[in-house]
């Protein structure tokens, strides 16, 4: 684990990004507000917030929210990093959905967990989750 305070300037920006927008966080039923902001290999930064639901199932991460307007803005983005933020003492890692659409644009991504102390912990998405489904698995049927 690192601190925000020693991290590179690229890293501390991902941080304000996901912190910044984790105050907008729709989070109604389970009052956990998270943060996400993503880095594309052009430099660009896409910020998105957990959006929960009423039926549940249609609660959206905010790592989904950030992908997806990296989506939106360079249509097939290649995710170089990760940045989630929460108020959890232990930062939390991105859900087994999370991974699976990470895994989509960002294999080879960095991902970096941290609270609003700026307690960070990075770790290389294929360690995360070294076993993902892929359009190779779809092409071997």
């Amino acid at each position: 684990m690192s601190n925000n305070e020693t991290a590179s300037p690229k890293i501390r920006a991902l941080y304000e990004a996901a912190l910044a927008v984790r105050s907008r966080a729709y989070a109604p039923y389970s009052g956990y507000f998270v943060g996400a902001a993503v880095q594309t290999a052009t430099g660009a930064i896409y910020v998105g917030c957990n959006m929960e639901n009423a039926s549940y199932g249609a609660t959206i991460c905010a790592e989904r929210v950030a992908m997806g307007a990296a989506v939106s803005a360079e249509s097939r983005p290649q995710i170089v990093a990760v940045m989630i933020v929460t108020d959890a003492e232990i930062p939390w890692p991105p859900c087994g959905m999370c991974r699976q659409v990470i895994a989509e644009f960002g294999a080879d991504c960095q991902i970096y967990c941290a609270n609003l102390g700026g307690v960070m912990q990075q770790t290389p998405f294929a360690e995360l989750y070294p076993q993902s489904f892929s359009i190779g698995h779809l092409q071997n049927t």
